[in-house]
């Protein structure tokens, strides 16, 4: 069996692409919040009656993690009371559903918060949860591209419906910044000291205004200084230096994050593992089944073991199937024989035992995620617009996965850069 390197994902996300015969267009993605459009499709109607009010809202320029804050400070209830189906980028316009307990429509009807807009309020019987939702419906505009090339761009979707696309989580999952994932690696090795540096201080170019100069506060240990320049929608950044502020116990500072900020990060690190296991497979085919592989059942969302890969593999041909990696954690089922051998590497590169993520500050859940996803394509149109021509691609993909792993698979994409007026969103997922 040939064996490849491991591909070490690093903060520019270059991770290898599926289609290497394919010249990807120029192409200039999010020049503005209105180009990349994303509608959740919800998993099931609200019923109308019930304690938990269902509200849809419309964000732009907001990570979902910073509206549910600005939603729960609104609302004065704790953020865990809200629930959310999927997270969404914060350089976007976002539909997307959330749920409270226990609050009048009435008082959800009458908000009015910037970046936020609440377009629908409805009851149900149960709390929106993390899944909640059948698909992510995306309209994205690229700009700054080679329309006459439309042709090539349709014939390279058709093959990425039928091979899929690789199921990298996109760098939105690793921030504004490129940093959730260290964050999360921190937490996994017990180094809170390192994991306050990477969310409180080293600014880096992609840190702009207020936030730029509140890092710089902290890295200088001016803390009561750092907080007054965090915007406030960041509640644990300034909840941690509050506590730096007055008591300079580093370890009482972390402990001030929330639990689910926390889980946050450590999802990210686990993501980034499993963005290597991707790329480590690539080259072999992410069709490709290998006794002892973990199955996706496409259909049914569930996992099996491949006995006999040759009886396995016309399904995984016709994608009713696919081999899957992993999140790694406690109740993550694990692969035998060489997919095994594969992901055990990846885990010795970063120096972390098998048990990181079932031990420790490091314990989670885990599962399995498919190595890829075939993508529903709508319509592809050209047009123009204030901000100029466009190429306007329409898109539905499954719960999890990124429209920005299908776009970069056809452009060479740079996005705006982020301006001074932005928040530094931290994560999106397509749900």
């Amino acid at each position: 069996m040939p064996e490849t390197d491991v591909p070490q994902t690093d903060t520019s996300f270059a991770l290898p692409c599926l289609l290497h015969g394919f010249s990807r267009l120029p192409g200039v993605i999010k020049a503005q919040h209105s180009d990349f459009v994303v509608h959740e499709e919800p998993l099931y109607t609200p019923s109308g009656e019930g304690t938990h009010t269902y509200f849809l809202i419309e964000k732009s320029g907001i990570s979902t993690l910073q509206a549910v804050n600005v939603m729960a400070t609104a609302l004065n209830v704790g953020r865990r009371d809200i629930g959310f189906a999927g997270m969404k980028d914060a350089h976007a316009v976002a539909r997307q559903w959330l749920s409270v307990e226990h609050v009048a429509p009435k008082i959800i009807e009458g908000l009015e918060l910037p970046r936020i807009r609440v377009l629908e309020v409805t009851r149900h019987t149960n709390k929106l949860r993390l899944g909640h939702l059948r698909a992510n419906r995306f309209v994205v505009k690229v700009r700054q591209t080679e329309p006459q090339r439309v042709s090539e761009v349709q014939a390279a979707l058709d093959e990425l419906a039928r091979r899929g696309v690789p199921n990298y989580f996109g760098p939105q999952r690793f921030g504004t910044r490129g940093t959730t994932w260290e964050i999360g690696q921190a937490i996994v090795q017990n180094q809170p000291d390192r994991a306050l540096d990477v969310l409180l201080g080293r600014p880096t170019p992609a840190d702009h205004g207020a936030i730029r100069r509140a890092r710089k506060l902290y890295d200088l240990g001016k803390y009561a200084d750092a907080v007054r320049q965090w915007p406030g929608v960041f509640a644990d950044e300034r909840r941690a230096l509050r506590v730096l502020a007055r008591t300079g116990n580093r370890r009482r500072a972390w402990g001030a994050v929330g639990r689910r900020t926390k889980l946050f990060y450590l999802s990210a690190y686990q993501s980034y593992l499993f963005n290597q296991v991707v790329a480590q497979r690539l080259p072999h085919g992410l069709d490709h089944l290998w006794e002892g592989d973990l199955a996706w059942i496409h259909a049914k969302g569930a996992v099996f073991q491949v006995l006999d890969p040759v009886v396995e593999q016309p399904r995984a041909d016709a994608f009713e199937i696919s081999p899957t990696g992993p999140l790694f954690g406690n109740r993550m089922s694990s692969p035998s024989g060489h997919p095994a051998e594969m992901e055990a590497r990846v885990l010795a590169a970063q120096g972390l035992p098998p048990a990181a993520f079932s031990t420790g500050p490091g314990r989670s859940q885990g599962g399995r995620r498919p190595l890829r996803f075939r993508p529903e394509m709508g319509n592809i149109q050209l047009g123009a617009d204030d901000g100029g021509p466009y190429l306007e691609l329409r898109f539905t993909l499954p719960p999890g996965c990124y429209a920005t792993c299908l776009l970069r698979e056809l452009f060479s994409q740079a996005e705006r850069a982020p301006s001074a007026d932005d928040l530094d969103g931290t994560e999106e997922q397509a749900g």
